[in-house]
């Protein structure tokens, strides 16, 4: 495990975007437009609040019990979230990523998920970072390097925020149709997902967050022809910060950091992750969209955000 006062920060750069990636967690520390924060940010150095910005894989949030069962072999997992008996958000946001490349506007990283308790599997992970004159970019591949077919999925823990403005002064709409159902207790999902329409649970149109707590996984629609599911949070003046999704990222956790929760987020109290990815909760087990790589296979996702102006 790396310690965060070791971590490299790779400075990017592109018109008026900037952002900070560092080599812990390949996390996302900071991304600005014309000096306005885009995302929620931890000082260098230190470990990031609640996971932001960072890398979930084998696989994002939950694993029950940690428990699962592959190609007829059961396996055990570290418990790694005691309080609910979970093995959660897999193994690589604590772990010193290698630099592969490094730009003036790009960074891409890679990291050997490695052999672990209860996971045999072979996989290489690489993410890039990238930011263009849209804003930015995040592409993410998987390799199956062993003999063996491999379970995969991934999520990245992504903070939003519109400036320096309140959470509970935006408002938040996204692309979504259903959502799974959520055990409060031990924050595992309960199948099969639901219609949202018509529910607390309906923000295809804007909704002001004043008082609104979620953590819940939504499956993302796709409402135009770019192939991209869109996330806006909207502040007062109609500025707003889009987080964009492919097909490959079918799922985002949409979760309000509260301080009312005891999860507040540093400096800023409430706070909202909007976080890709490929398969809802506990996917090991319920086997929804979870991804299969053969030996040898690889898997590739993208995933951005990008500034709007009033």
């Amino acid at each position: 495990m790396a310690a965060m006062a070791d971590a490299q920060t790779y400075e990017l750069t592109h018109g008026k975007y900037r952002a900070d990636v560092v080599s812990t967690g390949a996390g996302l520390r900071k991304l600005e437009y014309d000096g306005s924060p885009m995302t929620e940010t931890w000082e260098a150095g230190t470990k990031p609040p609640l996971s932001a910005g960072l890398v979930l894989a084998p696989w994002p949030n939950r694993v029950a019990d940690g428990k699962f069962t592959f190609e007829r072999t059961e396996y055990q997992l570290e418990i790694t979230e005691p309080a609910k008996n979970n093995a959660s958000h897999g193994f690589v946001r604590r772990v010193d990523w290698t630099l592969v490349d490094h730009g003036v506007s790009r960074v891409e990283q890679s990291v050997d998920i490695g052999v672990h308790q209860g996971w045999p599997f072979e996989i290489t992970v690489n993410v890039v970072h990238e930011l263009t004159a849209g804003g930015l970019v995040v592409t993410a591949s998987a390799t199956n390097t062993g003999d063996v077919d491999a379970p995969y999925g991934m999520g990245f823990h992504s903070f939003v925020r519109v400036g320096d403005v309140p959470l509970d002064e935006c408002t938040l709409e996204f692309s979504a149709g259903t959502r799974m159902p959520i055990d409060p207790k031990r924050s595992l999902p309960i199948p099969p997902s639901v219609a949202i329409a018509d529910t607390d649970f309906d923000f295809r149109e804007p909704k002001l967050l004043e008082g609104v707590w979620l953590d819940t996984p939504f499956s993302a629609e796709l409402p135009d022809e770019t192939g991209r599911a869109y996330h806006v949070l909207r502040g007062p003046d109609g500025t707003a910060t889009a987080l964009w999704t492919d097909r490959e990222f079918d799922w985002v956790q949409i979760f309000t950091a509260d301080p009312k929760n005891d999860q507040a987020y540093p400096d800023r109290g409430r706070a909202l992750a909007i976080e890709p990815m490929t398969c809802p909760p506990d996917a090991f087990n319920s086997e929804i969209d979870l991804l299969v790589l053969g030996p040898g296979k690889s898997w590739t996702g993208t995933w951005g955000m990008e500034y709007r102006a009033a």
